[in-house]
């Protein structure tokens, strides 16, 4: 299934199931966010996707995208006194690059029209595969064993289907963007935990070696799940 959704690039990864709250200063992202608000609450979608090359504030500053990202739903919006807004959205369905429709910008180059980046996407379903409940017991058991070697709280993954699962932790591991990007890439549920187990006793290893967290801050460790 093929849609046009708005895009949003950003240097991270949304993963299905996990909340990303945003906070929308720039002025082509407001008029995201108001074009999305003239919609019915069932149509405010966009779409998310990391940035391979560039960054992403400023016109322009997000110069290659990476082929898979996530659709985000709109949950709540409060906008602030200046313009800006403060909104929580939730990951639904992961999604391939098809077409990016890139903003038009006049001879020195201020943009000309919608200011924000739209895509055709292809909606990408996901199988569970064939040892996804296997492999979710012992990545239950690893990533309970990370969080406690960070200091962190334990999170209740009992109830968690395996897909779910697959999408939590690697939304939880501190991981650079190319290992979040190849578990969101992931073509089936067990092929995601087969790798985030990989992940988890790479990290393990690591954290022994060093006997240090990484330098990053543990709170993001807390996954937002809906």
């Amino acid at each position: 299934m093929v849609r046009h959704v708005p895009l949003f690039p950003l240097g991270s990864v949304l993963f299905p199931g996990l909340v990303l709250p945003l906070h929308i200063f720039e002025p082509r992202y407001r008029a995201l966010v108001r074009d999305l608000m003239a919609r019915d609450p069932e149509e405010r979608v966009f779409g998310v996707v990391a940035i391979r090359s560039g960054h992403e504030v400023g016109h322009g500053a997000a110069r290659a995208l990476y082929d898979t990202g996530c659709l985000a739903r709109v949950q709540t919006v409060q906008q602030l006194p200046d313009g800006r807004f403060d909104i929580t959205t939730v990951g639904t369905t992961r999604f391939r690059l098809q077409a990016v429709d890139w903003p038009r910008t006049d001879r020195d180059g201020v943009p000309a029209g919608r200011p924000y980046l739209r895509a055709a996407v292809e909606l990408l379903d996901e199988d569970d595969g064939e040892a996804s409940g296997l492999l979710a017991r012992a990545v239950r058991s690893q990533f309970a064993k990370y969080r406690e070697a960070l200091g962190v709280s334990a999170v209740r993954t009992e109830e968690l289907d395996a897909r779910l699962l697959s999408y939590v932790v690697s939304s939880a591991m501190l991981l650079d963007l190319s290992d979040r990007q190849q578990l969101l890439e992931a073509k089936d549920t067990t092929d995601r935990l087969r790798l985030a187990l990989r992940l988890l006793r790479r990290e393990a290893v690591m954290l022994g070696e060093l006997g240090a967290v990484p330098g990053t801050d543990a709170a993001r460790m807390q996954p937002g799940v809906n």
